[in-house]
């Protein structure tokens, strides 16, 4: 999974504007001329920082290095105005850096230790700096508690780092604390899907389905999930829904049920589905759509629907595969003539003359026409097939053999030759 940059979670984060620094501030007093120069460099970086308001701060910052208490406090302050400088202009490593700096000083009360730490956090996590960043911002939770917020922050610094299964505890928590938005569930989903949690994802799924029935990007990843959970059946079912309510509409979504419904094993509505699309143009009777429709019958051992099918493919392409399989179809299905027709057809485009041959004598057999059946194993026994020769000689004596095994000739065997007790 593929996540957005984390200037996408930038609301998420606790405000970066100016914090109060006021001679009120949590620290020692400080001297008049000193909140004053806060107070003015405040002002100068209200609206938007200037490059030279930053490094105004900075230099002030260096110069109380190493003062007296009211020094060290005036010192954080500096450095929390060049972060917040610094942050404004987007440079968010560099903002990050200043308030680490800042909350390392001896002296610095709790609270402002506290608030430094987790915009340090977040500013790192927003500069691409994901490991440092969710180590400071799971400290910060563990010291201090989590909002809703905050958990989730921590389930997209997870999963960005593709630590699935501590972002699915992430996930948990963070479901605990309230009740998630549609953007926060999709991501839920997502992470349960990555830590193979099928079960919750497909459960939190079907209630975005319920509060976003309108929305096909739900049904599409309702419909993913369930083939991960190597559910296709259910899938299938899933974008039939979403089809019939008129939220997957279009070509592509309709191939993809088609597809769907072949692997879920409702071939016969894949077929379905291909026939209506011929019929409104929907889709191109085009050689791809007729072989998924032909394959579709097969599949759904329609056996008429199937054999027009493979005929339709068959005329459309005239190639030798397609007559062979029409052919072998038939032949296995009983259906004789077709079967004769097809195999002389795939004969005649370049077909195996050994196996059409023999498989056209059994038909022509079946069909009474013993003298066809002779020429055609005799043909069959010319280009090569071993067992032609056990048919011509069935043909010579009294009984007549039975044809092979129908299952035997859809997985292209050669047929067995009558045996001299039949």
């Amino acid at each position: 999974m593929q996540w957005r940059h984390w200037g996408c979670v930038a609301m998420l984060c606790l405000g970066l504007g100016m914090a109060s620094t006021s001679a009120s501030a949590a620290g020692p007093a400080l001297a008049p001329d000193m909140v004053q120069a806060l107070e003015s460099l405040q002002q100068r970086m209200q609206d938007n920082a200037s490059e030279s308001a930053i490094e105004d701060a900075k230099a002030a910052a260096a110069r109380l290095q190493g003062g007296n208490r009211a020094d060290r406090w005036a010192r954080a302050l500096f450095l929390q105005l060049a972060a917040t400088g610094e942050a404004q202009r987007g440079r968010d490593a560099a903002a990050a850096d200043l308030f680490y700096q800042a909350r390392r000083i001896d002296g610095v009360g709790s609270d402002s230790r506290r608030r430094w730490l987790n915009q340090e956090a977040r500013l790192r996590l927003r500069a691409g700096q994901t490991a440092q960043g969710t180590e400071l911002l799971g400290e910060w939770i563990e010291r201090h508690g989590g909002d809703r917020d905050t958990l989730w922050l921590m389930v997209h610094a997870k999963a960005t780092q593709k630590q699935w299964s501590q972002a699915a505890q992430w996930v948990d928590r963070a479901r605990r604390a309230g009740d998630m938005d549609a953007e926060r569930r999709r991501l839920a989903a997502s992470v349960y899907q990555h830590a193979e949690r099928y079960d919750a994802a497909l459960e939190l799924l079907d209630d975005q389905l319920q509060s976003e029935s309108d929305d096909p990007q739900a049904w599409r990843r309702a419909a993913a999930l369930a083939q991960r959970m190597q559910q296709p059946g259910l899938a299938a079912a899933l974008w039939e829904a979403g089809w019939r309510r008129g939220v997957l509409v279009g070509k592509d979504d309709l191939e993809r049920l088609i597809r769907l419904h072949l692997a879920g094993g409702t071939p016969a509505r894949a077929a379905e589905h291909l026939e209506t699309a011929f019929e409104k143009g929907t889709l191109p009777r085009d050689r791809e759509h007729l072989r998924l429709l032909a394959e579709a019958w097969t599949s759904a051992r329609a056996h008429q629907k199937a054999l027009s099918a493979w005929r339709a493919l068959a005329d459309e392409t005239q190639a030798a595969e397609d007559w062979h399989q029409l052919g072998e179809l038939a032949y296995g299905w009983g259906e004789w003539s077709t079967a004769i027709e097809a195999l002389r057809q795939a004969r005649e485009q370049g077909a195996d003359p050994a196996r059409t041959w023999l498989l056209e004598g059994v038909s022509q057999l079946a069909s009474s026409d013993e003298e066809a059946a002779r020429a055609a194993f005799e043909a069959a026994r010319d280009a090569g097939a071993s067992q032609a020769e056990a048919w011509l000689a069935s043909l010579d004596e009294e009984g007549v053999g039975k044809a092979p095994d129908v299952d035997a000739s859809l997985n292209e065997t050669t047929p067995e030759a009558p045996s001299d007790t039949q």
